[in-house]
């Protein structure tokens, strides 16, 4: 797949190096010299510019991508380069680089397919909203969440399911997979479960135990 990032600093070359390990063609906008020159040297194509121009976006490919990312630190570029890529049909990810109000997100929401707060979520989250994935990024924060992990029992009834498919009880959210001693990333939609996997789970702490149980018995 084909994807834009808006912004090369700390969350926009770190979802670059994951979408580019896993094979994606990714191209770079930015703006500041010595950051373009650092995703060069990655080895990414990158285009030096303001990506609130539609001439930029256009040089780095907007008509053929699947999907930008807009991962700068400031809300209004990223709002507007994402506009101008809605106008070529591509999906549009928005990093909020503020605490989270919902007047924010209401603001920007439905202008947008996806949004993302990657201080919380980091990179990974990034990934997941530009590939499509099935789970909510933003909407499952509250002040009210617990995150926790979570190990499926070797004899769960959900072993070869896949993630997207638990059913979990109450307010819980899985929002990362890894296998046994393995790193723990977003969840695709075609990840499964196998025996030993571990899941990190948003819900509130009175939800936790409902979901151990939920795993273990089904």
């Amino acid at each position: 797949m084909q994807f834009v990032i808006v912004g090369y600093g700390r969350v926009g070359s770190r979802t670059a190096r994951m979408l580019g390990s896993e094979g994606h063609e990714v191209t770079i906008i930015e703006l500041d010299d010595e950051k373009a020159d650092t995703a060069r040297v990655d080895g990414f194509d990158v285009v030096e510019g303001d990506a609130e121009e539609e001439s930029v976006l256009a040089e780095a490919g907007i008509d053929t991508a699947d999907a930008i990312a807009a991962l700068t630190g400031d809300l209004n570029a990223n709002f507007a380069a994402c506009m101008i890529a809605a106008d070529y049909g591509c999906r549009t990810v928005l990093r909020i680089d503020e605490d989270y109000r919902e007047e924010i997100y209401e603001t920007y929401a439905a202008d947008v397919d996806e949004i993302i707060y990657p201080e919380r979520l980091g990179a990974a989250g990034a990934k997941n909203a530009l590939l499509g994935g099935d789970l909510n990024v933003l909407a499952d924060l509250t002040e009210n969440l617990t995150a926790a992990t979570v190990d499926v029992p070797a004899d769960s009834p959900f072993v070869g399911s896949r993630v997207v498919e638990l059913e979990l009880p109450g307010d819980a959210r899985i929002y990362a997979h890894g296998r046994a001693r393995e790193p723990m990333d977003v969840p695709m939609p075609a990840t499964t479960i196998a025996a030993g996997d571990q899941l990190a789970v948003i819900a509130e702490q009175a939800t936790l135990d409902a979901v151990n149980e939920y795993l273990a018995a089904g």
